[in-house]
């Protein structure tokens, strides 16, 4: 049913009551009118006939013509019709007919009352007028005897014709009645909706977010103040809630936003409720767009998938570890448990937590290889050390020649060891301050830093006749540890003499591109192959293994490389082809002429 105002509620109700009790009015008033009028008419009569029943008491013994006449007379002075009628039914006087020739009347009903002592009253068709005719008729007595009968009568329809004059005054009062109640009914239906209206204004205001206090209409009533207060504690409370929900929400939203955990919330039948940034991150998909779809639909990974469904039937905390294949494999471990809603025991959906531990997992193998490497590389100087001391325990000492070049070795494998340890408490050192953030830069002139590596450098490369060329171009100065930076420069210096042939050249250059500083180590080697690039700065990371032992290389130094130049906010690159040498480059954030 379509809804209607209030207004059209109750104006057809007040109409209604309004024309109801003008009907009842009006009927009750024509009855009661005509009632009264019929009364006031035979109380009329009856007085009409006593009067002439005093003049007719005197005549009686005198002709019928007298009596006739007398009857004639009054009639025409009183506009009424007078009949004299004996007890034996005879008329013997009549206003409007002669007596002769009218019926005998000793069976009409007001005679019979009047013979019999009292007053007659009928109403009824006469045939004689040949109308309707009211008729009221008293005994005439003398000594307690009725000598005579009186009736008086008027006809009808003078009656109808007066009571037709008083129908149509009263419809006419009706109508004013009706139309009075009509406006009546519009004042006092927009009197009272009026009030709502304006409520209801307020609660459309109240909807759109705006909690104003609600004006009072004037003359309102007590209840409609009383409403009007509700409401606008009603009003200061919703206000309260929204802004403690929209805080809560927003402080939800920022922390989900904020996490670095992916977090789903699914419910029973498998819709996706919501799902934070980190999550929609790790599924690739659009965190709006996937809200209210199905698992299976919004998110393409089958053990997710498979893990929900079990997780939705079970009930119960599970984990698990799955493996996400985008552009870069990802590890993650997910977590589900059941969501309860405000009602005891009620459960609404799952929760999924999924935490990307791919790092981890990564650093755990580093770690695992680093502690097998470690291991490797400690074992096969020590294992040299070993063997050649029981060599020389077993007697070889007393050969001086054999002592003496068993002694050499032992001697450089406890430097390679000492080189090692070195290594390892270098890493170890880099690794705390950038961890702590405890590292110190003041600026320094990064050409004068290189040249001081290829200073250290210049007598090994002297060895093998290799020549270094350095073109300075930045004329920058940077940001620096000069010491640890220097550091840097010597290895990847050290590692192109150590990897070139002899009679080569090895070129260094400093250069400004793009408001950062490049420094690009160039050499002769015999170049890295691609597959190799990628690990190459990892640590005991070796491209020729027996090669690099017999140069008494440790395997750490691009590592330390690495983490120096990642302490001054910068990184280094390499680009290599077998047979072809290699390029390492240094890039550093900002300049300063």
């Amino acid at each position: 049913m379509k809804n209607r105002p209030f207004f059209w509620h109750i104006l057809p109700s007040f109409l209604f009551i309004c024309a109801f009790i003008s009907i009842v009015l009006l009927l009750y008033t024509t009855r009661e009118f005509k009632q009264f009028y019929l009364d006031l008419t035979r109380t009329e009569l009856k007085n009409r006939a006593i009067l002439l029943g005093q003049l007719v008491h005197d005549v009686m013994d005198d002709s019928v013509s007298v009596i006739d006449s007398l009857v004639v007379q009054m009639g025409k002075q009183t506009d009424t019709r007078f009949t004299i009628i004996l007890p034996d039914g005879k008329v013997i006087g009549d206003t409007r007919e002669d007596p002769s020739i009218m019926d005998n009347h000793d069976n009409r009903p007001e005679i019979i009352s009047a013979l019999e002592g009292d007053t007659g009253v009928a109403v009824r068709y006469s045939n004689t007028l040949s109308r309707e005719l009211m008729y009221v008729a008293i005994p005439v007595k003398k000594a307690d005897s009725v000598t005579a009968v009186i009736r008086s009568s008027v006809p009808f329809i003078s009656l109808a014709e007066r009571m037709e004059a008083f129908y149509s005054k009263l419809i006419f009062a009706g109508i004013v009645i009706i139309i009075l109640a009509l406006l009546i009914s519009i004042w006092l239906s927009r009197r009272l909706s009026r009030p709502l209206i304006h409520l209801k204004n307020a609660a459309d205001t109240f909807a759109k977010g705006t909690f104003t206090p609600v004006p009072l209409l004037p003359n309102h009533s007590v209840e409609t103040a009383e409403l009007a207060a509700a409401m606008d504690s009603m009003a200061i409370q919703l206000a309260e809630r929204i802004a403690t929900i929209t805080q809560q929400k927003n402080e939800q939203n920022a922390i989900l936003s904020a996490m670095v955990e992916g977090v789903v919330a699914i419910d029973m039948d498998g819709h996706i409720i919501m799902l934070n940034s980190a999550a929609a991150e790790m599924f690739n998909i659009n965190e709006e767009a996937v809200k209210g779809k199905l698992v299976q639909e919004a998110i393409r990974n089958t053990a997710f998938q498979k893990f929900v469904s079990k997780l939705l039937k079970k009930k119960i905390q599970l984990k698990k570890e799955i493996h996400f294949s985008s552009n870069v494999e990802h590890i993650t471990e997910i977590q589900g448990t059941v969501l309860r809603g405000a009602y005891k025991d009620e459960i609404i959906g799952v929760l999924v937590v999924m935490h990307d531990v791919t790092h981890l997992k990564r650093l755990e193998n580093i770690r695992r290889d680093f502690v097998a490497n470690v291991s490797h590389e400690l074992r096969t100087p020590l294992t040299s050390i070993k063997g050649f001391v029981e060599t020389l325990l077993d007697g070889a000492v007393n050969d001086p020649k054999e002592s003496e070049r068993f002694l050499r070795i032992v001697n450089n494998q406890v430097n390679r060891l000492n080189a090692l340890i070195e290594d390892l408490l270098t890493i170890s050192r880099l690794e705390k301050e950038e961890a702590h953030d405890e590292f110190i830069l003041e600026p320094v002139a990064i050409d004068n830093v290189v040249e001081n590596a290829v200073k250290f450098c210049s007598s090994r490369a002297d060895e093998k006749h290799i020549t270094i060329s350095l073109n300075p171009g930045s004329k920058s100065v940077v940001p620096l540890n000069a010491m640890l930076f220097e550091q840097a420069c010597i290895n990847l210096v050290d590692n192109a003499i150590k990897y070139s042939d002899e009679n080569t050249q090895i070129i260094i250059r400093t250069a400004v591109k793009n408001g950062s500083v490049t420094i690009d180590f160039i050499d002769q080697g015999p170049g890295i192959s691609k597959r190799h690039l990628p690990r190459i700065f990892e640590r005991f990371y070796r491209v020729d293994k027996a090669r690099s032992r017999k140069m008494g290389g440790t395997g750490l130094g691009l590592s330390i490389v690495k983490h120096i130049v990642r302490l001054h906010n910068g990184s280094v690159q390499v680009a290599s082809e077998v047979g072809k040498g290699s390029t390492f480059t240094i890039i550093l954030p900002g300049k300063s002429e």
